[in-house]
């Protein structure tokens, strides 16, 4: 089941990034009193009660400003409203109500999307108190108190947050069709894809970066069995800074990987693999998806016989903390290996879901510590009792041990590379939690 997304959003200097910290648990976003500090959206995954969610931070909006960084922030801000199931609108009780917080407030009725109203620095709710009712003059219902710095009021907000989470069981059951989302920066050719596996130009297809505007979901069909593509946007580009263009990316792509079973990375072959590649990966990678990397335009390259591999090791290099992923060249143009893109698919959402029984994955771990001793400190050695799978997508295993601070990252990196040798998992990342015997 895929995870809310709550967006935070608001004028600049509010503290929007100071209550992203207090409910990230730990100090991600920039904080520094001067306004629109916070360029792009950073995104976390945050549980209160016995809910998990993804929070998204956003640039400050101006609604009436022409300047590049604010217009493009405004954007920002936009396209994590439209992405969010929930919108956390903050407001500053020490600078009281703003003409720009009524635009604000304007725009997020536009959204038609469930509104929670926060009025920050409310330090003391003696000397606030009584301004926080100035707030309900923006008409988005009830204003919440809190202080972001000080973890004030925090609770009531939240499970107020919580409560208008979108009620997903029935649909997850139902649907059980295989969700691939498309991710990769502007202008990879992730529309063009789409529209091959199609045959029909249903997705919108430009040579100006981030034509497609709103992440589209499209059913299709190959051999009687249904898959759905998301496909994710790019951007509403105004203007020519391209240094702004990557900001853009991380929320479409959160929320499109947050719904998805497998995430297909589009590579330009042309430009080759870049840093803005790695930070899209790492967006699938932290959600425990299956990763397919699909290196396009592999018609427009000169090849010899060493041309895939180079190509291989660059991306490996760049990406190197996903080895699993799995790796394919293909033309969106010429319609190459697409559909050995659909066999891969298959793959890898069978090994996402793969589940080993609990005997079999002891009689692996026991080979392992017979062929490899495990560590030991101070006298004191790592004593590995069992092993049990706990969850699917990804795979999850919990390993019993003497002493988990004994279990260093490499012995457990050893474990699964024991487990891959075995049942293959190409494709998925491997999830291991350590925990000591009696522990819950």
């Amino acid at each position: 089941m895929s995870k809310p997304i709550v967006a935070v959003v608001g004028r600049p200097n509010v503290g929007k990034s100071t209550l992203f910290n207090a409910l990230a648990g730990s100090r991600i976003s920039i904080v520094k009193d001067t306004p629109g500090i916070t360029r792009d959206r950073i995104y976390a995954e945050v549980s209160w009660l016995d809910h998990d969610f993804t929070l998204i931070d956003t640039g400050g909006i101006e609604p009436e400003s022409r300047d590049i960084i604010l217009s493009q922030m405004r954007e920002q801000a936009q396209i994590a409203i439209d992405t969010a199931d929930v919108i956390i609108f903050m407001v500053d009780v020490k600078q009281g109500l703003q003409d720009a917080d009524g635009k604000v407030a304007d725009m997020l009725r536009r959204s038609k999307k469930p509104v929670i109203l926060a009025v920050n620095k409310v330090d003391d709710i003696k000397k606030y108190g009584n301004d926080v009712y100035e707030f309900y003059n923006l008409g988005i219902g009830e204003p919440y108190a809190i202080s972001s710095a000080n973890m004030m009021g925090l609770g009531d907000m939240l499970d107020q947050v919580v409560s208008l989470f979108p009620d997903s069981t029935g649909e997850d059951v139902e649907d059980d069709r295989p969700r691939v989302a498309i991710v990769g920066k502007p202008n990879v050719g992730k529309s063009s894809i789409i529209n091959k596996l199609l045959g029909e130009e249903r997705v919108i297809v430009s040579d100006i970066a981030g034509t497609t505007r709103d992440a589209v979901d499209t059913p299709v069909t190959r051999n009687g069995k249904e898959y759905v593509f998301i496909d994710t946007a790019g951007l509403r580009r105004k203007n020519k800074v391209k240094e702004e263009l990557e900001h853009y990316m991380v929320v479409r792509t959160v929320g499109a990987v947050e719904r998805a079973d497998v995430v297909v990375l589009v590579i330009d072959a042309v430009e080759g693999v870049t840093e803005q590649e790695a930070k899209i990966a790492g967006i699938a990678h932290d959600s425990g998806k299956g990763v397919i990397i699909a290196v396009n335009k592999w018609d427009a390259i000169e090849k010899d016989n060493k041309t895939v591999k180079e190509y291989e090791t660059k991306i490996r290099n760049v990406l190197s903390y996903m080895p699993y992923a799995e790796l394919i060249f293909i033309s969106a143009m010429t319609g190459q290996r697409l559909n050995k893109l659909f066999d891969m698919i298959d793959m890898v959402v069978e090994n996402h879901s793969m589940r080993i029984q609990t005997g079999v994955l002891n009689e692996i771990m026991s080979e392992a510590v017979a062929m490899q001793q495990p560590p030991a400190d101070k006298g004191k050695r790592l004593k590995l009792f069992y092993m049990t799978q706990v969850a699917v997508k990804p795979p999850t295993f919990v390993i019993f041990v003497n002493d988990k601070e004994l279990m260093h990252f490499s012995y457990t990196r050893y474990i699964e590379n024991q487990i891959r040798e075995a049942f293959g998992f190409r494709g998925t990342p491997l999830k291991f939690i350590i925990r000591e015997r009696g522990e819950k």
